[in-house]
């Protein structure tokens, strides 16, 4: 048994967890941090970072492809991609060293193996946990309070189990050592759209499939549409509203075979893979929840309120493991709150609808607040401005013209309720209306802020304007 006090101990060391743990040793608490991997977690060596390194390499792949448009000729150019994984995890080296580092200097202490929580003691009122080395050996610690981080994991399509050959995962993908000349990506979400742009641009066939009718369905119908037509622009053949008859799947000499099902009637697609991105499941099995009867489970999420506290005053749960929005930054925000809670302050909550939502392919597509459909849904009486790249100054000369802004206010107040934007570096523009949604803005407001021209980001002041019918 380690003799050592602990505070608060972030069960996993994924971005949610050793930022909070940061924050907890900065606010003068004992801090530790149980990980059986890496610090880091999914979002730095499975996730975020390493697959938006080969997104860049597919983005360059493509620019590269139309450089006779801007006056230089290159020849044509050609795909290592053994070099394109080894710059991926150099960068995913980098940023691990620096993450060790910082939890160093701020005295969080790390262990390493598999912790499970024990039933609460005399000795150990919130509970222990028991860490499990890679050796075997266990070591018991009784922490004051426990944050669960443990985050997320692929999740496999019932009747058709990853292989990590034929049938893989993002997880698979991001270790390949060539691109698929073919592949059938089941799911167009952020995950299975980034992936067929990818391969796309690195010179697979894709063929992408998704149950729901659209593409992104969780984004306002309008990107959704847009991105399918670009996307199908780029020789991406895309299946909405189709199902896959896991039954009909078979392997071939070279690759798989599988029948899908919708509007346009039963099809066979043929790949050298399958990639399945159909969301992610919750990492909450094996963790010893049962011991404590005041955590409540739905459907493998652990229940939280507001300050990411469970039923059990002294155990908190954070990210992606909570099922609200599973994403890195909402993880880390959600880690600062339970902190905020356990040293007995009033956190400021988080509006998961102000929070920005990001899809990293070509072009990129991001979005904040409610979409126009939510938002008359909502009982808003509502106007709409857009703008379209193709009129951007910075859009042409960069040559990445695709895409349109939208804004979506109500139209009594001109209260801004959503922005939404498909096109160059919107994950990168949408920022604006991030920060005009936290201060409460106004169409007014996007209106009467000067932008610099030409940049891209003026495009957000054109739609602002156009809501009100002040575009010419």
């Amino acid at each position: 048994m380690a003799d050592e006090k602990i505070d608060v101990l972030f069960l996993g060391g994924g971005t949610g967890g050793y930022e909070a743990a940061i924050r907890a040793a900065q606010s003068g608490l004992k801090a530790a941090v149980v990980e059986k991997d890496k610090v880091g977690g999914v979002c730095l060596h499975k996730g975020c970072i390493p697959s938006k390194a080969l997104l860049r390499t597919a983005e360059l792949m493509a620019t590269m492809r139309e450089a006779s448009e801007f006056g230089l000729e290159v020849g044509t150019p050609r795909l290592d991609f053994v070099q394109a994984q080894a710059r991926k995890q150099k960068i995913v080296d980098q940023l691990y060293k620096g993450v060790q580092g910082l939890l160093k200097r701020a005295g969080v202490t790390i262990y390493e193996g598999v912790g499970t929580l024990m039933p609460p003691s005399i000795f150990a009122p919130a509970g222990s946990v028991s860490v499990e080395k890679s050796n075997g050996e266990r070591e018991l610690l009784n922490p004051d309070h426990i944050v669960i981080a443990t985050g997320s994991s692929a999740r496999e399509l019932p009747g058709l189990p990853f292989d990590g050959e034929r049938v893989i995962s993002s997880d698979h993908a991001l270790e390949l050592r060539e691109v698929p000349k073919s592949a059938i990506i089941v799911g167009a979400g952020a995950i299975g759209c980034e992936w067929a742009s990818l391969f796309a641009d690195l010179g697979g066939e894709v063929h992408l499939v998704e149950a729901l009718p659209r593409l992104l369905p969780l984004e306002d119908k309008e990107m959704s549409d847009q991105l399918q037509r670009i996307f199908t622009r780029r020789g991406i053949a895309c299946y909405p509203g189709h199902s896959v008859d896991v039954a009909s799947y078979r392997e071939t000499y070279d690759g798989v075979e599988v029948t899908i099902e919708g509007p346009s009637g039963k099809k066979t697609l043929a790949a050298q893979k399958i990639l399945v991105a159909i969301g992610r499941k919750p990492n909450s099995e094996g963790l010893g929840l049962e011991n404590f009867d005041k955590v409540k489970i739905d459907r493998g999420y652990i229940q939280v309120d507001a300050e990411m506290r469970t039923g059990d005053s002294r155990i908190f749960a954070i990210g992606d493991v909570i099922g609200r929005l599973q994403l890195a930054h909402v993880a880390v925000h959600e880690g600062l709150i339970a902190v905020d809670a356990i040293l007995g302050k009033k956190p400021e909550t988080i509006d998961y609808v102000k929070v920005p939502r990001c899809t990293y392919s070509r072009p990129e597509v991001a979005s904040v607040g409610l979409d126009e459909q939510a938002a008359r849904d909502q009982g808003h009486e509502v106007k709409v401005g857009k703008y379209f790249f193709k009129a951007n100054g910075k859009a042409l000369i960069y040559g990445e013209d695709q895409g349109i802004c939208k804004v979506v206010a109500d139209a009594e107040t001109g209260d801004l309720l959503g922005l939404h934007i498909i096109g160059p570096h919107a994950t990168d523009l949408v920022a604006e209306g991030s920060l005009a949604l936290a201060f409460d803005g106004s169409l007014y407001d996007l209106q009467e802020t000067v932008h610099a021209h030409p940049t891209l980001y003026e495009i957000i002041n054109d739609a602002a304007l156009a809501a009100d019918g002040k575009m010419a």
